[in-house]
């Protein structure tokens, strides 16, 4: 909390003298990212800030549509606007600047005023200010105290921004790092917001024929490496194209990994896509994050980072040298994987 306290009253210094500030989700937004930029948004609005949230590289998946202002969100990437018209960048859950495009290089005006908001073990800590607090299970959290900290009114729009973030990033308030005040804060929200579990509902029911097509592909897909404890779906550009799976299908393909570390014995589930030639992002997740620290493994690949029990990373690789690149790195750090 300390932390919170130094580097939050500098935050908001920063805001008070800031005119114009830009917002933004990160490239496959989530719903943290997306919850905690429009918690963020309205805050600001409320305050009286000229403020532009844009979506960034990709665009909203439809089963975030129900959050409140969602429809003032900008149809722009970071390469189609200004940087020069803003005082302030505020950048949430965001471990690099990868995290804010992948279009190109980015690089920010001398006099903008740049402030990191995350909590990513793996965080580059790239900003001019940075709150980073790794043992937050969300940003949206990280967000409350911080809210707090000014005795910002939580209104019902905030307050479902900021549920909406807690809740998909503990996986439903079952991951490990999900602590009594999670819940607690969590139980506050949903006393603002009554109507949360229509939100839950809109975010876990908005399936469509192709991503239940995109889905079996990748489970079909599925082979065991080091005695069966780690488990790899994958799919190749090429089935990509000739399946046709639009780029909105295969923005979130993190529920892989999940559904294959739920498996008693596959202790690693990762799903490997080729979104274009020699380019594979991957997903992991770790049903024993005590034992696994996948945050090292993506790390070590020096295209990825994240949490122990959830990370990820981009390799310029084919599929095929991206498996052996991954089996590698594990191997490396866990010897005894396959004893």
């Amino acid at each position: 909390m300390f932390n919170l306290r130094l580097i939050g009253k500098k935050i908001w210094k920063q805001i008070d003298h800031s005119k114009k500030i830009l917002l933004h989700f990160h490239p496959g937004p989530d719903g943290d990212c997306i919850g905690s930029s429009l918690a963020f948004y309205h805050v600001l609005k409320n305050m009286g800030k000229d403020v532009v949230l844009i979506q960034g590289d990709n665009q909203v998946p439809k089963n975030f549509f129900s959050i409140p202002g969602i429809d003032k969100v900008q149809s722009q990437n970071i390469f189609q606007i200004d940087l020069e018209q803003f005082d302030l960048f505020i950048i949430n859950d965001s471990s690099s600047i990868k995290q804010i495009t992948r279009l190109g290089d980015l690089k920010f005006p001398k006099k903008l005023n740049t402030i990191v908001v995350d909590h990513h073990l793996s965080s580059e800590k790239f900003a001019k200010t940075n709150l980073v607090l790794p043992k937050y299970p969300a940003t949206c959290q990280i967000l409350f105290d911080l809210f707090q900290l000014r005795k910002i009114k939580i209104t019902p729009k905030i307050a479902a921004c900021l549920f909406i973030g807690l809740y998909t990033d503990t996986g439903g308030f079952k991951y490990s790092n999900t602590s009594y005040k999670t819940l607690a804060i969590a139980s506050t929200l949903t006393k603002i917001y009554p109507k949360f579990t229509q939100l839950i509902f809109d975010v876990e029911n908005n399936d469509e024929p192709d991503r239940l097509k995109f889905i079996s592909t990748l489970l079909s897909s599925i082979e065991h490496h080091y005695s069966d404890r780690v488990a790899i779906a994958s799919i190749s550009y090429d089935q990509i194209q000739a399946l046709k799976f639009s780029p909105q299908t295969l923005n979130n393909y993190s529920e892989i990994p999940n559904m294959l570390k739920s498996v008693v014995g596959w202790d690693i589930g990762m799903a490997l896509l080729e979104i274009q030639p020699n380019t594979v992002k991957i997903s992991l997740r770790t049903r024993d994050s005590k034992i696994y620290d996948l945050s090292k493994i993506a790390l070590a690949t020096k295209a990825g980072g994240g949490h122990r029990a959830a990370a990820g990373a981009t390799l310029n690789q084919s599929l095929d040298d991206a498996k052996k690149t991954i089996l590698g790195i594990i191997k490396k750090q866990y010897p005894k994987i396959d004893k």
